[in-house]
């Protein structure tokens, strides 16, 4: 499954257990709306659950994060390779149950070498991550990046820089093509340039910003896990990327 123009592709062992201080330490934010903030600087893999992924901790254009690529037990497959399936592909956080609140994390990303054509450089964050075990259905909300297109020459590509999607039944070909335009957006984006990445989720309700941006470039007004679903953050990859997240932290609404 090849991308052009007008159609972009988005769109996995345990490491080490949780360690009791990942990153930062945690604030306080403010109590009438918030719970306490978890923060994660991401500067080494303890407390990462890996999905069809692959991670490790390096340096990336001076600072610490975490590198997260397609494991090459995927990559290999001969399904994979013909571009016929699309495994998940992420990297839990452990120990953490999300529902309402705060989301940030810096990512940077692009294709990896020898990507398809269709590759952009996919990356983003999943929230309200549930299944049953790792080799079953994974349900999750996501919304993630396409920085290739934030600046590609064709405008329908500038158009779908950014995407929400909510697997497994909201695919990125599925809302496209009922509902065009509606879960997607432009914003100007950069491959392998740290960009800051909120999501505020509230119910059904969920919006993007980027790069400090006072209003979100992307709203999305009903949520498909509904009002009240909770499940884990993970940070998410596309296929044929090579993704670095650093600083994330989370925010739960007190309520």
């Amino acid at each position: 499954m090849h991308d052009n123009s007008s159609i972009d592709r988005y769109d996995f062992p345990m490491i080490r257990p949780l360690a009791f201080v990942l990153g930062l330490a945690s604030v306080v934010l403010p109590a009438a709306a918030f719970g306490q903030a978890k923060s994660y600087a991401l500067s080494t893999t303890d407390g990462l659950r890996l999905h069809n992924t692959t991670a490790e901790a390096v340096t990336f254009k001076d600072r610490k994060a975490v590198r997260v690529a397609v494991s090459p037990d995927v990559t290999r497959r001969p399904e994979y390779l013909a571009g016929t399936t699309e495994p998940e592909t992420f990297v839990r956080i452990e120990g953490l149950a999300f529902t309402n609140g705060v989301i940030e994390v810096e990512i940077a990303s692009a294709p990896a070498e020898g990507a398809g054509p269709g590759a952009r450089g996919f990356a983003g964050i999943a929230f309200r991550l549930r299944s049953e075990n790792d080799s079953g259905p994974q349900t999750y909300d996501a919304f993630y990046l396409r920085p290739t297109n934030g600046r590609a020459e064709d405008q329908e590509r500038r158009n779908h820089a950014v995407q929400y999607i909510s697997h497994p039944d909201w695919t990125w070909s599925r809302l496209r093509r009922e509902t065009p335009s509606r879960y997607e957006a432009y914003v100007d984006l950069v491959p392998d340039t740290w960009t800051k990445v909120r999501i505020e989720v509230r119910g059904a309700q969920a919006r993007l910003y980027i790069n400090d941006a006072t209003q979100p470039v992307l709203i999305v007004n009903d949520v498909k896990s509904g009002p009240s679903a909770s499940g884990a953050v993970a940070l998410w990859i596309g296929p044929g990327t090579v993704a670095y997240f650093r600083s994330l932290v989370v925010t739960p609404n007190k309520d």
